[in-house]
């Protein structure tokens, strides 16, 4: 197989079971030290939930990401602009950040909105976000830099999350994110594999080196970006609290008056 990202021929490195019945193998590029599986004929039946069972801890990393998020633009970024998040789930992400204070909208092609609906996405407003948030998707992007591009293409900026690795692949026993007994986890980034997609696309990676980055064309200190990243254990959210107004009420205010009109 050739490598997704840099088009390298791959080389095997494992097999195992995925969804406890098919044996799929994983190979890795030499060259940016990305791993993938085999074509993923099994996707149709991973995705019989969009939201796999095991995923437990979705409500924590939402709140979590939602803090660190916050932060980021508010010291980063106009914080009177659109924003969206892409591949956004049941719209917790979305919800919170509105409660925020920000003016986040949802797109998602394969999971309900549950929690930001009259917040979608309009295709007018494609090129109408100064920033894209994308959390916990890139790893299960069957094709990699055609989704980076529709992403990219809605703005400058993407703000995402995804567990990396670095140099050499972790072991498949000992490396949770895997995930074979769902089969949704497909693609798996290293270091330089994000280095090499923000070269490519002419942007800067900013990354805690672990599972929270950002493509984009401004410069920023890495340093203040890992400090804003974990400013949200000290309190700073509270900064914002006083400084932005949440759209809570005035969310609800719009639904209100919308639905009269109908």
């Amino acid at each position: 197989m050739r490598c997704k990202i840099c088009d390298t021929i791959t080389v095997h490195l494992f097999r195992r079971s995925v969804l406890h019945k098919y044996d799929a193998d994983y190979f890795q590029c030499p060259h940016c030290k990305f791993i993938q599986t085999e074509e993923p004929y099994w996707l149709n039946e991973a995705y019989e939930n969009s939201i796999n069972i095991e995923d437990t801890g979705m409500a924590k990393r939402n709140i979590i990401f939602s803090k660190r998020t916050s932060l980021l633009l508010y010291f980063l970024f106009d914080r009177k602009v659109r924003y969206l998040d892409y591949g956004g789930g049941y719209g917790l992400f979305v919800r919170l950040m509105r409660d925020h204070g920000f003016d986040f909208y949802w797109t998602d092609p394969y999971t309900e909105n549950i929690f930001a609906r009259g917040f979608e996405h309009l295709e007018e407003s494609k090129n109408n976000y100064t920033v894209v948030t994308t959390f916990e998707c890139l790893e299960h992007f069957a094709n990699p830099l055609k989704e980076l591009e529709t992403i990219l293409s809605y703005s400058d900026t993407v703000i995402f999350s995804t567990e990396i690795f670095k140099n050499k692949a972790p072991l498949p026993d000992k490396w949770k994110y895997y995930y074979f007994s769902h089969g949704q986890h497909i693609a798996f980034y290293s270091l330089e594999s994000l280095e090499y997609i923000a070269k490519k696309y002419n942007k800067k990676l900013y990354t805690n080196g672990k599972s929270f980055h950002m493509f984009t064309s401004k410069n920023i200190n890495n340093y203040y970006f890992n400090f804003l990243l974990n400013a949200y254990l000290f309190g700073a959210t509270t900064l914002i609290k006083m400084k932005l107004e949440s759209k809570t009420n005035s969310d609800s205010t719009l639904l209100q008056n919308q639905r009269a009109l109908i």
